[in-house]
Parts: structure tokens; C-alpha cells; sequence
């Protein structure tokens, strides 16, 4: 990656704290990652949230063209960049970097390593990167834990309060070829969820198109509207509590924003837990079992071996406070009775 200034100065790959606008030439590094990911990793210092806001407003332009966040760079693509206000650093230096308890917490959730990748069972209730209002994530913490991986970049996402299996490359190939994957439809990703009431679809795919953006109450939502972007999701029943609730194995064909979340509660089932497309009530009623965060677990995920042609396949238990609550709801009166734990180890493991 290369740095000039309007002027055609050259300078150093990151751009300096300035007030004019300033354009970057990607290189054979970058190919093939999200120009999200590679303005936040050239405008260091600068929270993504405002990262995103100057794409929307449409004041970064890839080879003078306007850019959405998911859109891929090319090697030699020039990209302007519009004047930021960086902050300064704090005194004494450089910026607070996250705890070291932080930093042995994720470490430990370390489920997979090899030369390429690592999987982590991420935690609920950790982001999966710093901004709006959290100072540092699951990618900062791996980076001050593990300051001889220079490339160490999120391959996907996962919500905050979604836990389970997330995939961090540990090299530019790496980090490419996962995305190939990722985009050609190549991974299996399977995820648990625990859905409010009966679930009476059967075994249901659900293609829907989401849209981003939508505002309610000052905050971003996701919506089904036409033209949104088509997201696949197979919804299959594996344990049912009555009329309490049903735990599903969910497959995703696509990565969009919240697409599980969004769909099942368009099916007329949100998942349990869920404060932002969910059932309040519903919700109120399952915290007599245990239920204090959003159920939904990345439980595994399946890709190629990076430059090869093996197949790798990494499984994340469930967490013992997710588990709880099947216990719970096992006990129920009403509750068709069964292993409801060794059915979502089951499920986790296929």
C-alpha cells in the first residue's frame, strides 16, 4: 500500500494527521478485503462508527467512484480519503492498550490454531472489534496478546451478544482466501438459537432480501424490504419445551448483518432474548429459566484449509449458562422431555 499526498508527494503507508485530502494506492496486500476493514486498519485512531459515516455520505471514492462498506479492494485501486480528524495521542503516548485480563480471557477461548487461522469460542457480551462506546474487542486483544502475528485481522463477524466460533487469519493469504470462501458461499456456518414458542414450520428455509440502516428510536435496524441484499437462512427444529420455546439448528448461506435474528422474527419466532428484534414479554417470561442474554451460539463452522484443498471443521460448546437454561426448560410442566444439552452438542458437532 502506497500513501501520496493530492500534490504527489509520496509519504509513509499510513496517512498522517492532516487536514487536506489524501489518496492511497492498495497493493497486492490488500486484494480481496473489505474497504470497511482496510480504511479502518489506514485511518488508525479513528472509531469505525465515523469510518462508516464518511461512506455513507459518500466521501470516499475508490478510483473516483463512490464505495459501500462490504465492497472488495483491488490491488492497485486509489482511494481517496476525505480530511479526518485524528485524535491526539493521550500524554505519555500512545493510547490505553486492553488489560491483560482481557487480554488471557480470549486467549483462553482459543478452541483451533494452526499456521494460517485461529477459532475462538468468543464470549457473549465481547464485540468482535473496538467502537460505539467499547474501547477495544476480540481483534485488539488478540493483537497486544499475540504481537508477533503482524497480520492478524477478523476473517467475519458475530454480534456482541452472539457467542460461539469466530475465525481470525493470522496471514494476508490467509485473510483472502477465507473471504473467497466466504463469498463464494464455500463455509458452513451452523448456529444454535433458542426461538420464543412452538415452532410449527418444519424444516424452513427462509430467503428473504435485508436492508440496512433503518433507524428506530436512534438506533440502526435491519428490516426485510425488496431492495435489500437476499440473505438464505434454514431454520431446522431440534428440541422442543412446550410452547415455551424451541431450539433450533440454524444454517446461514449468507453473512448478512443480523440475518437470523431478522428472519425468525419475521417467521413469527424471535430468537429468545433478543432486545432488539425480539418479544419483551416473551423474553420477561424465559428469564424465570435462566435467560439473561440473547440465545444464539455460533456452534460451527466449516471452511477449506487456506491454499489447500482439506477440509477443516471447528465445533464451540455451548456455554454452561445457555445449557442452564435447557435444563431448566427440560423441567417444565408441559416440556416434551429429552437430552436437550447432548442435542445441541450433537448439533454443534455435525
Amino acid at each position: 500500500m502506497a500513501y501520496e499526498d493530492p500534490q504527489g508527494n509520496s509519504g509513509q503507508p499510513t496517512p498522517v494527521r492532516a487536514s487536506g485530502v489524501q489518496y492511497v494506492e492498495a497493493g497486492e496486500g490488500d486484494a480481496g478485503q473489505r474497504l470497511d476493514n482496510f480504511l479502518v486498519r489506514v485511518l488508525k485512531g479513528v472509531p469505525r462508527t465515523h469510518v462508516y459515516r464518511l461512506l455513507r455520505k459518500g466521501e470516499v471514492r475508490v478510483n473516483s467512484k463512490r464505495a459501500k462498506p462490504d465492497q472488495r479492494v483491488a490491488a492497485g485501486d486509489r482511494i481517496r480519503l476525505p480530511p479526518v480528524r485524528r485524535p491526539e495521542p493521550t500524554t505519555g503516548g500512545a493510547a490505553r492498550p486492553p488489560s491483560a485480563s482481557l487480554q488471557a480471557f480470549l486467549t483462553a477461548a482459543i478452541v483451533y490454531e494452526d499456521a494460517d487461522l485461529m477459532v475462538l469460542n468468543k464470549p457473549a457480551g465481547v464485540a468482535v472489534h473496538g467502537g460505539s462506546g467499547t474501547s477495544h474487542g476480540v481483534i485488539e486483544a488478540l493483537r497486544a496478546a499475540r504481537p508477533d502475528l503482524k497480520e492478524l485481522d477478523l476473517v467475519h463477524r458475530l454480534d456482541r451478544e452472539t457467542s460461539g466460533c469466530l475465525i481470525v487469519a493470522k496471514r494476508r493469504a490467509a485473510l483472502r482466501d477465507l473471504h473467497a470462501q466466504l463469498r463464494e458461499g464455500l463455509a458452513e456456518k451452523r448456529y444454535l438459537a433458542l426461538v420464543c414458542g412452538k415452532w410449527d414450520l418444519g424444516h424452513k428455509r427462509i430467503e428473504l432480501p435485508l436492508a440496512t440502516g433503518e433507524r428506530r428510536g436512534g438506533e440502526r435496524h435491519v428490516a426485510v424490504r425488496g431492495h435489500g441484499q437476499m440473505a438464505v437462512s434454514t431454520f431446522r427444529p431440534v428440541q422442543f419445551f412446550g410452547t415455551v420455546a424451541t431450539l433450533m439448528e440454524v444454517e446461514i448461506g449468507t453473512g448478512k448483518t443480523h440475518q437470523i435474528r431478522v428472519h425468525a422474527a419475521y417467521a413469527g419466532h424471535p430468537v429468545a432474548g433478543d432486545d432488539k428484534y425480539g418479544d419483551r414479554e416473551r423474553n420477561e417470561a424465559l428469564r424465570e429459566y435462566g435467560l439473561h442474554r440473547m440465545f444464539l451460539h455460533a456452534a460451527s463452522i466449516g471452511v477449506t484449509r487456506p491454499g489447500t484443498k482439506e477440509p477443516l471443521l471447528v465445533s464451540a460448546p455451548l456455554g454452561d449458562d445457555l445449557g442452564a437454561v435447557l435444563d431448566a426448560l427440560i423441567k417444565a410442566p408441559g416440556s416434551r422431555r429429552g437430552a436437550a444439552r447432548r442435542k445441541a452438542r450433537s448439533a454443534a458437532g455435525r
